[in-house]
Formats: structure tokens, C-alpha cells, sequence
């Protein structure tokens, strides 16, 4: 129980100070004037104005409120090394019993998990939220049980209470890192593009060489290992093998006595484009879809086009030789003997056998294609003729053989039920509605994959493969009326690019082909094929866990499933003789960038309230009672603020000067003096 005095004025300060005033100077003239009734008129004066302040004793029933002490408890990935879990749940179980055996204290345990996606020890976002919980004037301490290596310890807080953190680890522990500090997203096929790595050892590292191995993985691969030096920035050119993700890994085996070999490993994707597509364009009999090849072509700024045409037509027969028909000498032994290598994609569009080129070129086109090169021919009545390209060394590679036959008849361009599983031909624009074209060259023994039809469903456009290579022959003349508008036009120019970009093997056209997407831990894992249905997919996971997953067809030809990857790290995906890897997680994940045990990220908000840094290897500190402003941890021991908080129960008011004794004691005061000052 505890009783003050208050006042709740009846009229405003200001007033009541007016009210004051007068009354002083009041009693002042009757001193003056040397009435002998001053001193009782100032007692009524006074008694009025103490009257008017509203004065009463108020009497509180208050009960006493614990004390609060906040216990933060790390249980981040980083504090799950060596024996510092161990320490953790000791001295927490250890520090609670003691606080809670206190008289007039309580505890209030907050575990601090690993911050979503690769956000780090999120131990002042975790204090915030259960700082917002309690009220603020019952908090007497905060302590933290961590490694102190916390990521948002610049988070603006006001802490009501001294802050201490009792840091887990040992002064003896070391770690060696692998960080990679330079790595573009994309870089160009067959031309090195330079990363920077650098290894580092941190805390009481031993002395050693200065050297360490360091092995690097492509897709998964044998890894290659090198000698490194340890502690400086390292300069490390890599060529990127083929298109689309390319999976690099670098790895630092675990030396003897480091905490973890988590950050001994790092993860890397790049994207590898090609420069320029480099296209030798060969037209042999003019005609109206010429000049669409090469206008389709132009367009594209990624292409480089070599592009020779014949000029004069067949019938036309004035005894120039075929030699000096060109504007400029074809350089037919430069292209097709000595830089033939120095193109991705050769067209031959409605050409012909003329002399020009000897079937020695002709076939060395058809070994650069056996050794990976790209063909398309473009065939019109040439190609069934007796001077056919097909009747020379190269019809050895092309996919269907002519039959001599030309059919001059209307007909749609469809495409087949394969064609419909096929990157190439499937999801084309319009749906099929497209305009008819008007030729088509009759063709037989058609190998490799049909993905267009024409007239009576006779092979249009086929693919094939041929050694490393790939080939493509379209049975007509009369593409180019798609980009003319002819009855609507079709897609012509998208076709073209999917043929060129499957020709040069671009992973998101291959047509049987397991690819993966990440978003974070989770994989989207796509599974091309052209049959019907594909084995289940067999996930190995970093720790070597095998998964065998189900995949669902979900479009003409894709199978599709979700994965949710319970660790960080590289993930070898097989499927049949198809086989590709995907990094989850971060490169170098961040609980792991640092691992030394460390007071000097939480030094400034603990320096701030006076409050201490303590090792739980030298034992766990005494708790003591300090007032508020003083220093609050010393040589083995912390402090607690006392808060002296309580909880009001009931409240009783009694006025000091009710009306009637006011009325009294001013009226008997005045009274008394009028009555002295008349006997004078």
C-alpha cells in the first residue's frame, strides 16, 4: 500500500496563478497600509488557493511484477559444429534453472533458427519479435547464446535492458574457406572467360606449405586438381564446353582439424551462348525464295552470312564458262577445304551439281558433318533431277533419297505425330493454320525423324544424325510463300531458327534430353522424349541419398515433376542414357562464409548497454544485480537490472479540503481579522 498527494485543479494553472498573484498583492498593501489583519488575510487568501489546486491523498494496492530475462538461444546451421551444440544446450538449461530459481525473476527462452533462403542468424529480427511480446518495463536482461556470427546485427533496436552474449566454440578452433569472388552469369562457347577464388584459413590455423589442392568439376566430371596458394585472390580461366547451364564445382578436400568442410565447396552456373552463328549459304538455281533465305538470315543480328549464288539459269547457254559467271572468283577450295570448320551451319538451297564444286568438296562436307558440322538442304526440282546434290558424295549423309518425281499441286504443310513431339515443329505459331504450299519433291527411304508431312502424307522435313553431325532436308521450294503472306504466310522464320538452333545442338531443342530448374531448394525437373513414356528419374543428392522420382507428361513430349532438395549442394539427375547435374542453394552458403566464434559483430549493441562478452569454455558466469547506467559485466559474472515493476490493484482517493472546511476556515479567518482590525 503506498499513499501520495495529488492535485486536479479546479481551474485552469493559469488562472489559479492570476488568482494567486492578486491575492499576494493584496496582502501586501494591507502590510503596507499596516492593517493589523494581514497575516489572517493572507492565511484565507492561502486557504482559498490551496482550495482551488484540487489537493488528495490517493492510495495505491500494488502487487509486485517479475522480472523478465530474455534467453536467446542460436540453433543456425553454424552453430552445429564441432562440439557447440553441446555447449548451447548446457548452458542454456544450466542459465535457465539459475534464473528461474531467482525470487521475482522469469525466463523467456527464444530459439534462433536459420533465416529463410540463405538469409543468415537473424538473432535481432528473432530478440525484436520477443521484445514485442513483454512489456518493456519488465525486462531486466538479454542474453545471447551464439557464435556471434549474426547477420542483421545492424538491425535499429531499443533495448530496454543490458544485452550479453555467452559465446559457444573454442579459442583453437580454424576453418579453410573457398570463396568465389568473381563469376559472370554467361559467357561465350570455346572462349575462356576468368574467374576469381580465392582459399582462405581462418582463427588459429596451423602453419603449413601455403598450399592447397583445389579440384574443379564440370557437369559432374572427373574433377582436375591443382596446387594453390592459400590467402591470395586467384585468377583461374575456364572455357564452357557446350551451350545452355554449365554446372562448375571447386572443391577444397578437408584438411585435418578444421571445424566443417561446408564452405570447402562452391557451386557455380554459367551460361554458355554462342558468339556469332556463322552460316555459308550456297544458292544454286535462282528462284522467288532466294532472296527470303537471305533476308531471313540478315535479320538476325547473331548470324554471320557467306552466301554465294549462281547466277545464270540453266537454260541459258552462251559459252561463258561456269568459272567466270560470278561478280567475284568463288573461293570454293577456301570454303570448302580450309575453312569449311569455321562454320556452324552450311544451306544448300535448290542446288545442283554444275562443275563448280568437285565431289572431293562435296565430300569433305559430308566428314565435317561425321565430325559434328551442320547441313540443310532446301530442295527443289534440282533434287530430282540427274544432276542432284543427293547423286554426289554428300547423299550419303542426307536422310531420304529423290525419286524423280515433282508434284506440282497444292497441299498444306502439316506436321506428323512425331513432328508433334519434337522441339522443332511442336508449339508452332498458329496452330497449323498456316497457308498451302505449292511443290513438293518426292522422296523415299526416309531415316532419321519426319516432322513434317505434305501432300499425302509424304515426308516434307526430316531430321537426322549423322556421326557428331546433323542434317536436315525440307522437300520443297516453296517455303518462302509463308513469308510472302501467300494464304496467310506461316512461320517460316521460326522455323528456320529452331532448325538452326537444333543443328547446333542448343540444349533447349534437343529432343531427347532431362534438364532441371532450381527456385531456391526446390527443382523443376523437365524430361524431353519423343516415345511415350521415360523411366523415373534417380536423384543422388550431395550426401549420396538416392531418390528415384515419377515424372508426368505434362505437353506432347515433355514429363515434368517437382523436387524439394533437403541439402545445399551439387545433384547428379539420370534418366535412361540421359544424365544431367544442378546446383541447390547458394554458391557458398552464408552461415558458412564465416564460422570462427566472434564478439565483434555484436560488440557495438552490446557496448552501447554496458553489457559483456563472455567464452562458455572458461564456465558459465555468475548473475548479479546492477542498477541501471552501470556497468554491467565483469571478469566471470553478468548483471541484471532490478525493474521494480508492479500491477496497480485498487486506487483510493480522499479530498484534503472538501467544501464545507474551505468554507469554514475562510469565512472564520476573515471574520477574525475584520474583527482585529476594528478594535484598532
Amino acid at each position: 500500500m503506498t499513499g501520495t498527494v495529488i492535485f486536479d485543479p479546479l481551474v485552469p494553472w493559469s488562472l489559479l496563478i492570476m488568482v494567486a498573484t492578486i491575492a499576494a498583492i493584496s496582502v501586501m498593501l494591507a502590510v503596507v497600509r499596516g492593517l493589523n489583519g494581514w497575516a489572517l488575510r493572507a492565511l484565507a487568501a492561502l486557504v482559498i488557493v490551496a482550495a482551488l489546486t484540487g489537493p488528495s491523498y490517493q492510495q495505491e494496492d500494488r502487487a509486485p511484477l517479475t522480472d523478465i530475462v530474455v534467453l536467446l538461444e542460436d540453433d543456425s546451421a553454424s552453430q552445429r559444429l564441432s562440439d557447440r551444440p553441446q555447449q548451447s544446450t548446457s548452458a542454456g538449461d544450466d542459465l535457465a534453472a539459475t534464473i528461474a530459481a531467482r525470487a521475482n525473476t522469469e525466463v523467456r527462452r527464444v530459439t534462433v533458427p536459420d533465416g529463410d533462403g540463405d538469409a543468415g542468424t537473424q538473432l535481432m529480427t528473432a530478440l525484436s519479435a520477443a521484445l514485442a511480446e513483454e512489456p518493456r518495463a519488465r525486462i531486466a536482461g538479454i542474453i545471447a547464446i551464439s557464435d556471434g556470427q549474426v547477420h542483421d546485427a545492424d538491425l535499429p533496436l531499443d533495448l530496454p535492458a543490458p544485452m550479453h552474449l555467452l559465446m559457444t566454440g573454442k579459442e583453437d578452433d580454424w576453418d579453410r574457406r573457398l570463396e568465389i569472388r568473381n563469376a559472370p552469369a554467361f559467357a561465350i562457347i570455346d572462349e575462356p572467360v576468368t574467374l576469381t577464388l580465392r582459399i582462405e584459413d581462418m582463427g588459429a590455423a596451423p602453419e603449413g606449405t601455403g598450399l592447397a589442392p583445389l579440384d574443379i568439376s564440370v557437369d559432374g566430371a572427373e574433377p582436375q586438381s591443382f596446387q594453390v596458394p592459400i590467402g591470395e585472390d586467384i585468377e583461374l580461366p575456364i572455357t564452357l564446353p557446350h551451350g545452355g547451364r554449365n554446372v562448375i564445382q571447386f572443391t577444397v578436400p578437408e584438411a585435418e582439424g578444421e571445424l566443417t568442410d561446408r564452405n570447402n565447396t562452391a557451386l557455380i552456373q554459367m551460361n554458355g551462348v554462342r558468339d556469332r552463328l556463322r552460316v555459308l549459304l550456297v544458292s544454286g538455281e535462282p528462284h522467288p525464295g532466294g532472296r527470303t533465305w537471305r533476308n531471313l538470315l540478315k535479320s538476325d543480328s547473331s548470324v554471320d552470312l557467306v552466301h554465294f549464288t549462281i547466277l545464270r539459269p540453266p537454260e541459258k547457254q552462251d559459252g561463258v564458262p561456269v568459272s567466270e559467271l560470278s561478280l567475284i572468283a568463288f573461293p570454293t577450295r577456301e570454303l570448302f577445304l580450309e575453312r569449311i570448320d569455321d562454320f556452324d551451319l552450311i544451306i544448300f538451297d535448290r542446288y545442283k551439281r554444275r562443275g563448280i564444286l568437285p565431289a572431293l568438296y562435296l565430300d569433305n562436307v559430308a566428314n565435317y558433318i561425321r565430325e559434328g558440322g551442320a547441313v540443310l538442304v532446301a530442295a527443289g526440282p534440282d533434287f530430282a533431277s540427274a544432276d542432284s546434290i543427293y547423286r554426289s558424295p554428300l547423299g550419303s549423309t542426307l536422310p531420304a533419297a529423290p525419286t524423280a518425281r515433282v508434284l506440282e499441286e497444292p497441299y498444306l504443310p502439316t506436321v506428323t505425330e512425331l513432328g508433334a513431339r519434337h522441339p522443332v515443329t511442336t508449339g508452332l505459331p498458329d496452330g497449323g493454320d498456316w497457308g498451302r504450299w505449292l511443290r513438293q519433291i518426292d522422296v523415299s527411304g526416309s531415316v532419321g525423324h519426319v516432322v513434317m508431312s505434305g501432300i499425302d502424307e509424304r515426308p516434307l522435313l526430316m531430321l537426322d544424325r549423322v556421326g557428331e553431325g546433323r542434317v536436315a532436308l525440307l522437300a520443297s521450294d516453296h517455303a518462302w510463300l509463308w513469308n510472302r503472306g501467300y494464304e496467310g504466310g506461316g512461320p517460316q522464320l521460326e522455323l528456320l531458327r529452331r532448325l538452326a538452333h537444333w543443328m547446333m545442338k542448343e540444349p533447349e531443342l534437343e529432343e531427347e534430353a532431362l534438364t532441371a530448374e532450381a527456385t531456391g531448394q526446390t527443382m523443376r525437373i523437365k524430361r524431353r522424349s519423343l516415345s511415350d513414356s521415360v523411366p523415373p528419374v534417380t536423384i543422388t543428392d550431395p550426401l549420396g541419398t538416392v531418390t528415384e522420382l515419377t515424372l508426368t507428361e505434362t505437353s506432347p513430349g515433355v514429363f515434368e515433376a517437382p523436387f524439394e532438395g533437403p541439402e545445399i549442394g551439387l545433384y547428379r539427375l539420370a534418366s535412361g542414357d540421359q544424365n544431367t547435374v544442378i546446383g541447390l542453394g547458394p554458391a557458398a552458403p552464408r552461415e558458412f562464409e564465416q564460422t570462427i566464434a566472434t564478439g565483434e559483430v555484436l560488440e557495438p549493441v552490446i557496448a552501447g548497454l554496458r553489457g559483456g562478452t563472455i567464452r562458455l569454455e572458461d564456465g558459465l558466469p555468475r548473475l548479479r544485480e546492477v542498477r541501471a547506467g552501470r556497468p554491467a559485466a565483469g571478469r566471470g559474472w553478468i548483471g541484471l537490472t532490478p525493474r521494480d515493476a508492479f500491477e496497480t490493484r485498487d486506487v483510493r482517493q480522499t479530498n484534503l479540503l472538501p467544501g464545507w472546511l474551505v468554507l469554514l476556515l475562510s469565512l472564520g479567518l476573515l471574520t477574525a481579522a475584520w474583527l482585529r482590525e476594528g478594535r484598532r
